[in-house]
């Protein structure tokens, strides 16, 4: 089901201030989606904040040059948090809002979610979502549409990434021909891919290339090789040298070996626990695995957090996805 962009533009149109928020760990989509809607709400004389309960990891902050994402106790504390209503994008879940889920709990602001994924819990907010689209920041050209609002390269910047991001580069089933529709009215409003391109992944540092080597020696293949996965201490991002946000895309690399149908990442948190990466290119639907560990996502990509050591979280995991794997397989 698409988005009912009537009671969209009628809901903002009944607000002046805006908070806009994101999930934890924020990603290309998750930060591309703020930025963009922030300029969208401006255009049509809306006062905006960001605000995040993490920090934007370091690798993406040339989406934000002008700095105007603030973070939950840093920049920013509770009780500074106020507006009409707070926008929540690209999450539809508690676990996934952090510390800014108590600020939201307890603001008496009206919400509202602009979300692409699949499942979401009760967050008292007026859902804005479509399954079917590869990111939220295609979500927001459409809002920009049903507000008309003309795209301008400060928009564009950030939501072509977060749809270049969100569907591997285009390389995604989720990847349609109104995808490209909407990358060229991009590139027409100013985005350079390159540019982009160059920035995402042109940038490495050498503690980030140490990791992902870390991880590809640790791969392990089973059943026949069609399931991989690999894994990440949190030990490891200090003996590479490394940030954690390196570990974005890692998941993707096990997708690279030749018969391999689902691969799973288990990447160490500082605060202990490790966050669960699923990918899927069967029929394996990967939503479906992460929702029994208390997460979710896509058919084809999906995340989740458990606590325990890795070998505990393994011992949870893996048999999960071995037995829905070979259902899949048949």
């Amino acid at each position: 089901m698409g988005v009912n962009w009537k009671a969209f533009v009628d809901q903002i149109q009944h607000y002046q201030s805006f908070v806009l928020v994101s999930h934890i760990r924020p990603d290309c989509d998750a930060l591309g989606s703020e930025l963009g809607m922030a300029e969208v709400l401006r255009a049509v004389g809306k006062d905006v904040r960001i605000i995040n309960a993490h920090r934007t990891p370091p690798a993406l902050s040339f989406l934000d040059p002008a700095g105007n994402i603030e973070v939950l106790g840093d920049s920013v504390e509770a009780e500074d948090v106020k507006a009409d209503c707070i926008m929540i994008l690209d999450t539809s879940a508690w676990a996934q809002l952090g510390d800014m889920g108590d600020v939201i709990r307890a603001s008496r602001a009206d919400k509202m979610v602009l979300d692409h994924h699949v499942g979401e819990d009760e967050l008292g907010a007026r859902m804005y979502k479509d399954y079917q689209s590869e990111a939220t920041g295609h979500l927001v050209v459409q809002a920009a549409d049903a507000l008309n609002v003309p795209l301008t390269r400060t928009m564009a910047t950030p939501l072509f990434a977060a749809i270049a991001t969100d569907t591997g580069w285009f390389r995604f089933p989720s990847v349609t021909s109104d995808t490209y529709r909407t990358i060229a009215r991009l590139i027409d409003a100013g985005v350079v891919p390159s540019e982009v391109y160059g920035d995402l992944y042109e940038r490495d540092t050498l503690g980030r290339l140490k990791l992902r080597g870390l991880i590809l020696s640790r791969t392990t293949t089973e059943m026949d090789g069609a399931l991989v996965y690999t894994s990440v201490n949190k030990e490891d991002f200090e003996l590479c040298g490394a940030q954690p946000n390196d570990t974005e895309d890692a998941i993707n690399l096990t997708l690279a070996i030749r018969g391999t149908q689902a691969g799973v990442i288990f990447v160490g948190q500082v605060r202990g626990g490790f966050k669960l990466s699923f990918r899927s290119r069967c029929s394996l639907d990967c939503n479906e695995v992460a929702r029994q560990f208390g997460g979710g996502g896509h058919k084809a990509a999906a995340g989740a957090f458990l606590e325990g050591t890795l070998d505990e979280v393994q011992d949870r995991v893996l048999p999960i996805v071995r037995e829905a794997l070979a259902v899949a397989l048949g």
